[in-house]
């Protein structure tokens, strides 16, 4: 294999910051086709090997993918330089863009960009559920656990991280009983021989929590706990912890948690910072940034609203990716090891099922709330229904969300392309009202 300097590290990777839209499965196929089919610098198996361990890690397995390659080829400064590379175009973008819908998004033609750009989500979001669903169901096991999670959700109203660390407790336990069920794949073999790294694990691990909780310390200090900071960098590192299955999987406990219990921003906001998250490179999961500087935007002081959300965005940013790199230069030593462990294998796959039905979820809120201008909630033992006002049904997003599907599934259109036209669409139909 083909050694690069760091200095092409550096050059690549920042070309690949800057052009990875498309989400994990496009900016997975990119890095395919830069690093190993082009450059040679990670060969085939590995890299795959490598893209399976991360689907085991919270957070963004694309993101965590290139801290991995950097490390690889370059030790700790190629992974740092590789995955900060991969962030922070995508995050610079995502930064000015909430500042321009904080100050605009209520401007008339504004507002109308964005009721196309709500319409085209939805059938982004449903074709993340189908393209998803269609390679993580393979056998009735994984579709019940689909249809399991997706009740216990949306029905239930049962926590986010129960539901998908409870699916991944039963793969776990399926891989030794009935392993079948699950079809899990992993890599066979004899594990490689020499001493376990713990030595090596143990200090990246105590030296990225200290990073990860440096600012937390310090705003502990300067603006206690009651503090609006505090709460998003709190939210915020919970949810770090929990994002397995990609952005789409976690969005629906974070709009829930965001809109419902925090106030930070409406239903229909969360579907703006989700269409604004999709026109940007990087990870999808940067839309946290976006309801971290809304939420700091809206209760400022003792800063301007401005210098507030900026603060808020840039701590999201931070207690969402630091981890990120906990997990890589903590596992990345381990990667051998863990390709041969079934058990873990069998959880993944669980896990992975379940992610469907947390993604049906998320969809089906992101329609009701995009929708409609009003959803109850109707109480029916323990359950919990979410019933629209069918009076409140928007026909301009319906009419867009409808052409978008088409474009999406019919004209197989990308999703800059869905976006864009959906947007005009927005504007049209707006001055038509």
């Amino acid at each position: 294999m083909q050694q690069p300097g760091f200095s092409d590290l550096i050059r690549v990777f920042g070309r690949i910051g800057l052009i990875s839209f498309g989400g994990p499965a496009g900016q997975i196929a990119l890095m395919h086709r830069e690093l190993v089919d082009e450059r040679g610098w990670i060969a085939e198996g590995p890299f795959l090997r490598a893209l399976n361990v991360c689907h085991l890690l919270p957070g963004p397995e694309a993101q965590q993918l290139a801290t991995w390659i950097g490390w690889r080829l370059h030790g700790t400064k190629g992974g740092l330089a590789a995955g900060l590379l991969f962030v922070l175009p995508g995050a610079a973008v995502m930064l000015g863009l909430s500042i321009l819908y904080a100050y605009a998004a209520r401007l008339g033609p504004v507002a109308a960009l964005f009721l196309g750009i709500k319409a085209a989500v939805l059938a982004i979001v449903v074709q993340a559920l189908i393209r998803i669903g269609r390679r993580a169901l393979d056998t009735r096991f994984k579709m019940g656990l689909a249809v399991t999670a997706f009740l216990a959700l949306f029905l239930l109203n049962l926590p986010f991280p129960a539901v998908v660390l409870g699916a991944a407790a039963i793969g776990f336990l399926a891989a030794r009983w009935r392993p079948a069920w699950l079809k899990a794949h992993g890599r066979h073999g004899e594990a490689p021989v020499g001493p376990l790294p713990w030595g090596r694990t143990l200090r990246s691990v105590a030296l990225w929590l200290a990073i990860w909780a440096a600012p937390m310390a310090v705003i502990l200090l300067t603006l206690g706990p009651d503090h609006v900071l505090w709460k998003i960098g709190a939210f915020f590192s919970q949810l770090a912890v929990v994002t397995f299955g990609g952005a789409y999987a976690v969005l629906a406990w974070m709009a829930q948690e965001a809109v419902q219990s925090m106030h930070w921003l409406s239903p229909r906001e969360m579907t703006d910072g989700l269409g604004l998250a999709e026109t940007t490179p990087g990870p999808l999961i940067m839309v946290t940034q976006f309801v971290g500087f809304l939420g700091a935007f809206r209760a400022p002081a003792p800063f301007s609203p401005l210098v507030a959300g900026i603060l808020g965005a840039m701590l999201t940013t931070w207690v969402t990716f630091a981890p990120c790199f906990l997990w890589i230069f903590s596992v990345a030593p381990w990667m051998e090891r863990l390709e041969r462990a079934p058990r873990l294998q069998g959880a993944l796959a669980a896990l992975t099922a379940a992610i469907v039905g947390v993604i049906a979820n998320l969809t089906l809120w992101f329609a009701l709330h995009v929708l409609f201008a009003r959803v109850e909630a109707v109480a029916a033992g323990p359950a919990r229904l979410q019933v629209p006002d069918w009076a409140s049904l928007d026909w301009r997003i319906a009419l867009i969300a409808v052409a978008a599907a088409l474009l999406v599934f019919v004209a197989k259109r990308g999703v800059m392309t869905v976006l864009g036209l959906s947007a005009a669409a927005g504007l049209v139909l707006s001055g038509l009202t």
